[in-house]
């Protein structure tokens, strides 16, 4: 495994023989290695961010199987992005990269940031001797640079780049597919302050800056490093052991091996993801997790359907979709990003992408209300704009009407609750970005005349027909329809949507349905 390993270094660009790398001290040899993993990082966070199309936050990136010295990549990625516009500057005016060393910018990036501001540099690698010979004109570009910004030091010209650190408390879940509550706050209690979490049983809330990455419960899948918000989703849809429940975009998994555990490993969790790089982040979630009752489907959700007999069973959907993710930019550490930096004003907001995210939430989420034997469903994002938000909630809630769905209040006790957009959003729960530190939105639909399957009329009964429309006969269909769906629709709710183009009273399910199809 080391020998393979070290023929790998060997051909990479920039590499210096194995021999060499081998002759380092243990820091040398952990510094060189670190600047490499870390310039991969880098090419991927700064082409995502580019491009408005990011495959991953730094953190899932570094602490990804595929990253070995996980703790020196992570500081040297932060500490790179925090100066990468001195970095920048400097390189530019000092004029010390040629067209080779352009195309590996990322890896020069890492070592112009040990060279300015971390620690020495040993003369192994390409890369390393290439800059280190040019070191004088890096450094003089540097004092210019600090004259020009008007900074009497170094520490003065970081600080008119960077962007102050968002401190908020660790978020542990326990795992209890593997151990309880108590056994983990004890163990962790060994070296941090632990205390439970008033609303997640399984949440225990250590001190900010707690580095578990290399704990062994978290190495082992005892805990996953997990925010409240996150934490909330799942058990707000509160599976029951034995159901069948549908993950509907579930990479990387977090929230996936959340429900199984709530199901205490009994019934069936079909885990649907579509991405084919996210589903092995899926595989790795779930074998770390130990859940046995957990499905990985690679596909897409809006393909799946609800007559196929492998969902007819499906009682409850977790609906977490793709989303801008403003919610978590803290959390991602978005403010180190190039994007963010610029005059450290707010963000554009790109209106276009999100009109395009919100078309594909409102679809989705009226695909999930439309499996038949569904009783709950949890809508979720980690946004804090209205229209992926309310707006979607507002728009699908005539359809969830008719199919018998009402908004349900998850965490009554919650003080933080939608926006007063339209009449039922004190249902809806939010998180504050600056408040708690992260923005997630959840809804809850509940179908209230399959609340209990135990205690459903007979077929006999109009309730029971209407609760399985699909077993009646046409006319029995249209009559349980209007008796017992219609005269919910009919309230303030329903005129209002209806008011604003469609004549209520006519508009049929299958035009309401029709019409998310069409986005």
């Amino acid at each position: 495994m080391v020998r393979s390993k070290s023929a790998r270094v060997a051909t990479s660009p920039g590499a210096p023989k194995t021999s060499k790398v081998q002759q380092l001290g243990n820091a040398e040899r952990s510094a060189y290695f670190a600047r490499r993993e870390a310039a991969k990082v880098l090419r991927c966070v700064l082409q995502g961010d580019a491009q408005r199309r990011a495959v991953g936050s730094i953190k899932s990136l570094v602490y990804s199987p595929a990253v070995r010295n996980k703790k020196a990549t992570f500081a040297l990625v932060c500490q790179t992005l925090k100066h990468l516009p001195i970095i920048k500057d400097v390189l530019e005016t000092s004029s010390v990269l040629n067209s080779k060393w352009r195309r590996q910018e990322e890896l020069v990036y890492t070592i112009t940031y040990d060279i300015l501001f971390g620690q020495d540099i040993s003369l192994v690698g390409d890369a390393e001797k290439f800059l280190m010979l040019r070191k004088d004109a890096i450094q003089s570009s540097l004092a210019r640079l600090l004259v020009r910004k008007k900074a009497k030091c170094i520490e003065d010209l970081t600080a008119l780049y960077q962007t102050p650190d968002v401190t908020k408390p660790r978020y542990v879940r326990v795992n209890t597919l593997k151990m309880d509550v108590d056994s983990a706050a004890l163990e962790l209690g060994q070296h941090y302050m632990v205390r439970k979490d008033d609303m997640v049983p399984d949440l225990l809330i250590l001190p900010p800056g707690s580095d578990l990455h290399n704990h062994p419960l978290v190495v082992n899948g005892g805990v996953f490093m997990q925010g409240k918000a996150s934490s909330l989703v799942a058990a707000a849809l509160a599976p029951k052991p034995g159901w069948k429940v549908l993950d509907a975009c579930s990479a990387p998994g977090n929230k996936t091996v959340h429900l199984a555990a709530l199901m205490k490993g009994n019934g069936k969790v079909i885990a649907c993801e579509l991405n084919k790089e996210r589903v092995k982040r899926l595989q790795d979630t779930v074998r770390l997790s130990g859940a046995s009752n957990v499905e990985i489907l690679h596909g897409d959700f809006l393909n799946l359907d609800p007559k196929d007999p492998l969902y007819t069973e499906v009682r409850a959907i977790l609906l977490d979709p793709s989303c801008s993710g403003s919610g978590t930019a803290a959390e991602r550490l978005d403010h180190l990003l190039p994007s963010h930096a610029a005059g450290h004003a707010p963000a554009i907001i790109d209106t276009e992408r999100l009109n395009k995210l919100a078309a594909f939430q409102k679809k989705a989420l009226a695909h999930a209300l439309s499996f038949p034997a569904v009783e709950r469903v949890v809508y979720s994002t980690c946004s804090i704009h209205q229209i992926e938000n309310e707006d979607v909630v507002k728009s699908v809630l005539p359809l969830a009407t008719s199919y018998g769905f009402q908004l349900a209040t998850p965490f009554p006790q919650w003080h933080r609750r939608g926006l007063p957009v339209f009449e039922g959003s004190e249902h809806l729960l939010r998180t504050d970005l600056v408040e708690d530190k992260e923005g997630f939105f959840i809804s809850l639909f509940e179908r209230r005349d399959m609340a209990n399957h135990s205690e459903m009329p007979s077929k006999s009964s109009p309730c029971a027909c209407a609760h399985k429309l699909r077993d009646c006969s046409e006319a029995d269909r249209i009559t349980n329809k209007k008796k017992y769906v219609l005269p919910y629709m009919y309230n303030r709710m329903f005129k209002m949507w209806s008011y604003g183009g469609l004549k209520y009273g006519r508009t049929s399910r299958k035009a309401t349905i029709s019409s998310f199809e069409s986005l």
